[in-house]
């Protein structure tokens, strides 16, 4: 009687099927046009409201200035102001279309790994997407005003900064869109760890080089003052070590489970 061989876990099976170049790049570029879709929607939404969304960004320099004429902000041509709303819709649109961002990004990925690991997929988009407001929230509520009152405190008493429309927005959105992207760190974590790229052990190994990065990293990315560079790096530092932690969840559970299965 010949053997039969036993059916594989239905949860351990890959049912995505190999794809060529081709394929890869068709499926590449739908998720890339669902993505704008979502960017534009949000943009366009965010357009109702695009003098209310800069005054938002605009606040955190408000509430640092030492009088309210000195966070006066000018334009250098009649055609600055309607950009900068532009640019301000399309980042309110980018805010808002992020889970649908972040679920093509996983959807494009996904078909390379084994179903279990796909099934991180929904805490993967949700974390993803609290974590990134967490650390533009953090950047807008506390580093942007401590950064911008240090930086006015050098401003002569007696004169008025001509501070530029085009240019606050361009500083204003590459803070929060750099904290937004280093408070993903522990979800990136989970993802890497789930499908076993790294371990607890990997990124223990290499904490010390991640303490120095993080200090070089804030520098280059925050006003030139020490407390509002501390305000970026100590959270990265944490943040590193909440990484090791996930990591060292999800290596133990999976090194737990393939030890019962040998």
């Amino acid at each position: 009687m010949s053997q039969v061989d036993e059916p594989q876990d239905p949860s351990e099976q890959d049912i995505s099927g190999e794809m060529t170049l081709f394929e890869h790049l068709a499926e590449l570029r739908r998720r890339l046009i669902i993505s704008i879709i979502a960017i534009v929607v949000g943009a366009v939404i965010a357009w109702s409201f695009r003098n209310e969304l800069f005054l938002v960004i605009l606040q955190p320099l408000k509430d640092a200035a030492p009088n309210a004429k000195m966070a006066n902000v000018h334009y250098k041509d009649l055609t600055e102001p309607f950009f900068v709303l532009l640019k301000t819709s399309v980042t309110a649109g980018v805010f808002i279309g992020l889970p649908v961002i972040l679920w093509q990004i996983w959807g494009f990925i996904a078909p390379g790994l084994y179903k279990h690991e796909r099934r991180i997929a929904v805490p993967f988009v949700f974390l993803a997407t609290i974590f990134f407001l967490i650390g533009a929230s953090f950047c807008y509520f506390f580093v942007m005003p401590y950064g911008f009152a240090f930086l006015f405190a050098f401003s002569d008493p007696v004169s008025t900064p001509n501070i530029m429309m085009q240019e606050h927005y361009n500083f204003a959105l590459r803070l929060l869109l750099a904290f937004g992207v280093v408070f993903e760190m522990p979800v990136v974590a989970m993802f890497l760890s789930a499908i076993g790229l790294i371990t607890h052990r990997t990124l223990i190994k290499y904490w010390r080089y991640s303490v120095i990065a993080a200090f070089v990293f804030a520098a280059l990315l925050t006003p030139p003052d020490v407390g509002t560079q501390m305000a970026m790096a100590v959270p990265l530092v944490i943040l590193y070590g909440v990484s090791i932690l996930v990591a060292w969840f999800f290596t133990s559970r999976r090194e737990k489970k393939a030890l019962k299965e040998s």
